[in-house]
């Protein structure tokens, strides 16, 4: 990790791995998928829960993003190991605004494919977390 993303990263949960940025929300959003791909994921699907929450509820909610990405030969081997593990796929990254802040944080991939007690799974989880960190510490 460098001293740039040492200085930024405040997001600690046991299930995944971010940091606050001190920048707009849509240029995050932009970097964080430019990130996404110098890693060799690709982003299958963009939610945007803000406007879903306002179209289904009515709730105002702050700008929230949920990014789909995929690694294609990562998930290919996890495919191979485990033929169910498209349940827990694709690997997700959130960017959001909280309190004037930009996060952006990526799943803990081993934590994820834990559940599925597959041992096999534990380097493809090891490669996912290492091209994911990558991606949020190159923000």
């Amino acid at each position: 990790m460098n001293k740039e993303s040492e200085k930024n990263i405040d997001f600690q949960c046991g299930y995944g791995y971010g940091k606050s940025l001190d920048l707009a929300f849509d240029v995050a959003l932009e970097r964080a998928k430019a990130s996404l791909q110098s890693e060799g994921f690709g982003v299958l699907c963009e939610i945007d829960i803000r406007e879903k929450l306002k179209e289904k509820l009515g709730i105002d909610f702050s700008k929230y993003r949920i990014l789909g990405a995929c690694n294609p030969p990562l998930a290919h081997n996890a495919l191979k190991q485990e033929m169910n593990i498209g349940l827990l796929l694709p690997c997700n990254v959130v960017v959001y605004e909280k309190n004037g802040k930009t996060f952006v944080a990526a799943i803990d991939a081993s934590k994820m494919l834990s559940l599925v007690e597959n041992s096999a799974l534990g380097t493809t989880a090891e490669q996912v977390n290492q091209k994911l960190q990558r991606v949020i510490d190159n923000l």
